[in-house]
Formats: C-alpha cells, sequence, structure tokens
C-alpha cells in the first residue's frame, strides 16, 4: 500500500492550507479588537460629554457646541467619502468602455457594459449634493 499524503504536493496543500486558515483568523482578530476599542473611544467619549452638559454653567454650551460641530464635520466627510467614490466608480467605468471598445473593436456591443459603473459612479456623485442639501 502506498502512503498518499507523503507526496511533495500534498504538503504543499497542507503548508497552505494552514497559511490561510491563519490569515484569516489574524484578520479577524484585527478587525474584533479595532471594532472594540472604536467601542470603548465612543463610550468615554459619550460619558465624558454627558457629565459635561450636565454641569451648570458654560461647560453645558460648550459641550453642546462641540457636538454641533462633530455632526457637521462627520456629514462633510461623508459628503467628500461620496464625491470621491463616485469619482473612482465612474472613471473605472470610463476605463473599462475605452479597454474593451480598443480590445473587441467598434463592431462588438460588449464594450457598453462599462456604462453601468459610469453611471453609478455619476449618481454617488450626485447623491453627495443631496447629503449637502439636508445637512445644511
Amino acid at each position: 500500500m502506498t502512503n498518499e499524503f507523503a507526496g511533495p504536493e500534498s504538503l504543499l496543500f497542507v503548508f497552505l492550507a494552514v497559511g490561510a486558515v491563519a490569515l484569516f483568523s489574524m484578520i479577524s482578530v484585527a478587525v474584533w479588537s479595532g471594532a472594540r476599542r472604536q467601542e470603548r473611544e465612543a463610550y468615554y467619549k459619550n460619558d465624558m460629554l454627558k457629565k459635561v452638559a450636565e454641569s451648570q454653567g458654560p461647560g453645558a454650551t460648550s459641550a453642546l457646541e462641540m457636538m454641533r460641530e462633530e455632526a457637521r464635520l462627520a456629514a462633510i466627510r461623508t459628503k467628500q467619502g461620496l464625491q470621491i467614490g463616485g469619482l473612482v466608480t465612474a472613471g473605472a467605468g470610463l476605463g473599462v468602455v475605452i479597454f474593451l471598445r480598443v480590445l473587441l473593436g467598434a463592431n462588438e456591443g460588449v464594450y457598453l457594459c462599462g456604462l453601468i459603473p459610469l453611471f453609478v459612479g455619476m449618481a454617488l456623485y450626485a447623491s453627495s449634493y443631496v447629503v449637502k442639501t439636508a445637512t445644511e
């Protein structure tokens, strides 16, 4: 009888399988720990703001101003993220159109598939202006 697990191919497979499991385990632990850190930071920040807001005097007004400023900055980041995402997606769609047109020629209509990400990018970019008007 032959031992079918003794070949170099099977050892390579085992090495790659263990490496893949280790990699994805490390990624999941890193994502979990990052989310846990963000949760702790948000908890302590909200606790501090609550204590300052409950106090009398100028501390309460400054806490409210800080909360409003954070909301405004979050809206600006969302708007900028939509704009960048829209431009990148539209650029990728235009690149696909050009690539398929050159590769396959004008006789094939396959290059029009690149219009899908182009229009998605345009919609993302346009939605950034809807977010702007909703926050102002």
